[in-house]
C-alpha cells in the first residue's frame, strides 16, 4: 500500500487490484462517521450476496476417528441482513463462523466475501481481512483488563494505523452509539457484564467493517441485559449498514433476525426468512 491511510478507507472504496485492501481514490477521507449503508450506496452491485459459502466441509481428526463438524454447507447472505444461526451444541455453528471469518480453514469447499475467496488467502491476507472487513463479538467479551473502555475500542484503530485525531473521534462516536459515552475511562472490572459486551461491540465496529460475526454474544448475560444487547445489534445493523451473522440460542435475537438458519450435525436443516422486525 502506498500509505498507511489507504488501509483505513471505507470498504466501498477498496479494490481487489494488487492487495485486496487498496483503495482506488487517493483523495478520499480515510474515515467517515456516516452510516456504512450511506457510504456504500455507490457499490457496483448491492444485490450480490456479500457472503457466499459453497460446499464447506470441516473434519477434525480425533485419534483413529474423524469428527465431521461441517458436511457440505451452502449458504448465501445478502448485504445488510441480520442472520441468526441456531442449533444444538456441536452442530457446527462456531466452526462455520470461524471459517467465514478466516480464523479456520475448511477441509473442502470455499468461502467468498465480496468476490474475494477467503479460503484461498494466505495468512497475511487473512489478517488484513479480519482487521479491516470483519468485526468479531465473542461470548467472553475479550476485553483487555488493564485498558479503559475507550482504550479497548481504540486497539483495532491503532493496528490499522489510523491518525490520532480520527482514532479519538471514532472511539467517542462508538461509545456514544452503544450508550457508554460517560464510561469511557472505566476499566472492564468497573463495568457490568452488559456494559462490557457493549464495549466489545463498539470495538468490533471500530474499523467500520462490512460484516459482524458474533458467537453467543448473550451467553454470559441475564435475560434483560441480553435483550438490550440483541436490540442494539439489530439497531446497528440498520444504522451502520453492516451484515451480521450471529450464532445464538437466544429466542430474543432469533425473533429480531431477518433470517434464521438452523444447523444440525454439520448440515443446514432449515433456512427461514422472517419479515421485518
Amino acid at each position: 500500500m502506498s500509505d498507511a491511510n489507504e488501509r483505513w478507507r471505507p470498504p466501498s472504496q477498496r479494490t481487489k487490484t494488487g492487495s485486496p485492501f487498496v483503495t482506488q481514490e487517493e483523495d478520499r477521507e480515510p474515515f467517515s462517521t456516516r452510516p456504512a449503508a450511506e457510504r456504500r450506496a455507490s457499490a457496483t452491485d448491492l444485490l450480490q450476496p456479500i457472503i457466499r459459502v459453497e460446499g464447506i466441509t470441516r473434519d477434525y481428526p480425533m485419534g483413529e476417528s474423524v469428527v465431521h463438524a461441517l458436511r457440505g454447507v451452502d449458504l448465501t447472505i445478502g448485504r445488510g441482513e441480520l442472520v441468526a444461526l441456531q442449533g444444538r451444541s456441536g452442530s457446527g455453528k462456531t466452526t462455520l463462523l470461524n471459517i467465514i471469518g478466516g480464523l479456520d480453514r475448511p477441509t473442502d469447499g470455499q468461502v467468498t466475501i465480496d468476490g474475494m475467496v477467503v479460503s484461498e488467502l494466505p495468512e497475511a491476507g487473512l489478517i488484513e481481512l479480519r482487521r479491516h472487513r470483519i468485526g468479531f463479538i465473542f461470548q467472553a467479551f475479550g476485553l483487555i483488563p488493564i485498558l479503559t473502555a475507550a482504550e479497548n475500542v481504540e486497539v483495532p484503530l491503532r493496528l490499522a494505523q489510523a491518525p490520532v485525531a480520527r482514532r479519538d473521534e471514532r472511539v467517542r462516536v462508538l461509545l456514544e452509539l452503544v450508550g457508554l459515552g460517560e464510561r469511557a475511562r472505566h476499566r472492564p472490572h468497573e463495568l457490568s457484564g452488559g456494559e462490557q459486551q457493549r464495549v466489545a461491540i463498539a470495538r468490533a465496529l471500530a474499523n467500520a467493517p462490512d460484516i459482524l460475526l458474533a458467537d453467543e454474544p448473550t451467553g454470559q448475560l441475564d435475560s434483560q441485559t441480553g435483550r438490550t444487547i440483541m436490540s442494539l445489534i439489530r439497531a446497528l445493523v440498520r444504522s451502520e449498514g453492516v451484515t451480521a451473522l450471529v450464532a445464538t440460542h437466544d429466542p430474543i435475537l432469533i425473533s429480531l433476525a431477518d433470517r434464521v438458519v438452523t444447523l444440525s450435525d454439520g448440515v443446514i436443516a432449515s433456512d427461514d426468512l422472517r419479515g421485518p422486525a
